[in-house]
C-alpha cells in the first residue's frame, strides 16, 4: 500500500484520532465525532490517494458494496436523514490530503435540519467576490 509518512489517515502512521469501527483490505470506516456532530463517520481508502478522482475501479466497486454497511453503523439511534460527501482540495474544504468520504447522520431536532450540502450554495453570503 502506498503511504505518505505525514498523513494521519495512512494507518501505518498511527495518526488517526478517531476509532476505526470497520476495516477490510481496501477501506476502513472511522467514527467522526465533532462538537456539533455526534453520529458520523468517514470511509477512508487504505491506499494513499489524495482525492476521490484517484480512486480505482476496484476501490469504487468495494465502496459501493460497503456503503449500506457504513450506513448501518450509523443507524443505531435512528437518524431521519444523512449527508454523504467528499471535500476535495483545500478550497473545497479538504484538510487531510487523503481521500475520505463523510457520512453524517441527521436528525429532525437539529437546528439546521433540512439544510443539506446545497446550503452553502444557496447562502448569498457565500457568493464569490471575483465575479
Amino acid at each position: 500500500m502506498n503511504a505518505n509518512n505525514n498523513c494521519p489517515f495512512c494507518l501505518k502512521n498511527n495518526g488517526l484520532k478517531e476509532p476505526i469501527i470497520f476495516e477490510d483490505d481496501l477501506w476502513y470506516f472511522a467514527s467522526m465525532n465533532e462538537e456539533s456532530v455526534s453520529n458520523a463517520g468517514m470511509a477512508i481508502t487504505k491506499r494513499h490517494v489524495k482525492t476521490p478522482f484517484e480512486i480505482n475501479k476496484k476501490e469504487w466497486l468495494r465502496l459501493h458494496e460497503l456503503l449500506p454497511k457504513f450506513k448501518g453503523l450509523l443507524d443505531i439511534d435512528k437518524p431521519q436523514g444523512y449527508n454523504i460527501g467528499w471535500n476535495v482540495h483545500e478550497t473545497g474544504g479538504q484538510h487531510v490530503s487523503h481521500a475520505h468520504m463523510h457520512i453524517v447522520a441527521r436528525y429532525n431536532d437539529e437546528p439546521l435540519a433540512g439544510k443539506g450540502i446545497r446550503y452553502a450554495f444557496k447562502d448569498k453570503t457565500n457568493a464569490r467576490k471575483s465575479i
